[in-house]
Formats: C-alpha cells, structure tokens, sequence
C-alpha cells in the first residue's frame, strides 16, 4: 500500500515536470514567435517608409518637370501619372505595415510608374535636344542675318559713298572768270560814271561725268552794301530746298566739254565803287564763286 503511493507521487511529479516542461516550451516558442513578429513588422515599417519616400521623390521628380514642359500632350501625361502617384501613395500611408502583400502591390505598381515616367522624360530630353538644336540654329542664323546686315550696311555706305563721290565729280564748276567795264557803245571803260553794262566772261570745266543736255546759268551779283543787283523781284530759283532771287541768267547746251560763255549785267541803277561778288549756279549747285573791283 506504501509503495504504491510512493509510485503515485512519483509519477504525480514526473507528470509535473513534464507539464512545465510543455510549458516552458510554448512559452519560449511564443515568446520566438514574438520577437520574429516584432522584427518582421519593423522591416516591413522600414520598406513601408522606403516606398514611401521612393512616391514622394517621384512626385517631387514630377512637380519638376511639369512646370518646365511647354509641349502639351506629354504635360498632360505627366498630370495623369502625377495623379496616381498621389492616389497610390495616400493609400499607402492609410496601408498597415503588417500587410506586406499590399505593400509589394503598391511598389510594384510605384516600379510601373517609374517606368512610365522614364519614358516621358526619355521624350522631355529628345525634345529639349531638340529645341536645343532649334535655339542653337536660330542663334546662328540671327548672327549671319546680323552679319548679312552688317555687310548690307556696309555696302550701302559704300554705295553712298561712291554715289557722293560720283555726284562731286559730275558737279559742274567755273574755273575762270573775268569782268569787264563797257560804255553804252559796248566798248571797254575805265571811267566809273560812263560804265553802261557790266561783261562777265566765265569757263565751265570740261567734265565727262556731268550729265550732258540743256541747263541754265543762274548768277548773284552782289554789291559792297551786301544788295544784289536785281531786275525783278520774281526771278528766283530753286536751290537748296529754297528759294532765291538772281541777277541774270543764260541756257547754255553741255556736252562733257569746256564752255566759255559770257553774260550781261546792264547797268540801270547806281553802281558803288567797292568790292563786288559774284556767283555762279547749275544743276541746282553752287559752282563758282568770285570778286572783282569797281573803282571810281
């Protein structure tokens, strides 16, 4: 009867052990378990914040381009895709860090996009190439018109010029000039008082660049007092974008050769011994310019 008591109590305590044996067992298996949990849920923390940063980026990548982009169509994928980006990551923010399987679904889908827009921008890059080559022609073409301009300018100085030059050299000009006294029987006088007209002989240069044809010499007699001897108030002429009286005036015909004319100057007023002057006008020009002396 002892002993078998003895065996029940041994066995009680053998069972015991082994109870808490199982115990311990399960309670280290869930407490392994545990700590494999915990670690697993902080990785997927960690690769939770990672593709969260990788949507923010892209959407930062995003913002940049489409505030540079002028062409339209790819503006308005870029939206498009923008707009996903936003949605997807709102929603993985609202997403459990537990659900791993949802997590590689959003970064699947964040590989997607990265690849849509590497697409664009591959578009975005060929484009600004583009406007690149287009700008850099542009400038080169804005500097050879420059330069064409430039040499425009440059020629038609030079065509100013050489016309000017050519307009000097076609200019007539008197190069002698000689006044003589004459009484009223038109013969040379000395005397003052008996002076009747005056004689003015004159030479035009030979010049066979002036324009041949018919013209007119027009001549400003003035006297000392600085009045110019006048016939009449009406003969005036045109020179310089104005008009101006003359003294006396003769057509003449001009070939390219010398011209010695002459022109007279009757005397019907008082003349006043001094210094005199007299000058010659063609073609619109001045073309001589003389004086000469009345003594009395």
């Amino acid at each position: 009867m002892f002993k078998a008591r003895n065996l029940i109590i041994v066995f009680l305590v053998i069972l015991i052990i082994a109870l808490l044996g199982v115990v311990y067992y399960f309670y280290k298996d869930i407490q392994q378990k545990e700590s494999d949990l915990e670690e697993v849920t902080t990785i997927m923390e960690q690769e939770k914040d990672r593709v969260e940063e990788e949507y923010e980026n892209l959407t930062y990548q995003f913002d940049g381009y489409t505030s540079t982009i002028r062409n339209d169509s790819l503006l308005q994928e870029l939206e498009v895709e923008k707009a996903r980006v936003k949605e997807l990551l709102e929603e993985l923010r609202k997403t459990r860090s537990t659900n791993a399987k949802r997590i590689q679904e959003l970064k699947d889908e964040l590989d997607s996009v990265r690849k849509i827009m590497m697409h664009l921008v591959a578009q975005i890059d060929s484009l600004n190439t583009e406007n690149q080559q287009l700008r850099t022609e542009n400038q080169q073409i804005r500097l050879k018109y420059a330069e064409s301009s430039q040499t425009v300018e440059l020629l038609e100085k030079e065509r100013e010029n050489l016309s000017e030059v050519v307009t000097r050299a076609s200019k007539l000009e008197v190069v002698a000039f000689n006044v003589s006294t004459l009484n009223d029987k038109n013969r040379k006088t000395g005397i003052f008082s008996r002076i009747a007209s005056l004689q003015f002989d004159y030479t035009i240069a030979k010049n066979i660049t002036a324009e041949p044809g018919k013209k007119t010499m027009y001549i400003r007699v003035t006297r000392p007092d600085g009045e110019l001897l006048i016939k009449d108030n009406h003969n005036t002429f045109a020179f310089e974008n104005r008009t101006i009286g003359y003294s006396a005036k003769k057509d003449y015909e001009y070939g390219g050769e010398a011209v010695e004319d002459v022109i007279y100057w009757i005397v019907e007023e008082i003349l006043y011994p001094g210094n005199y002057r007299i000058d010659f006008f063609t073609d619109g020009d001045i073309v001589g310019s003389y004086t000469f002396v009345l003594k009395k």
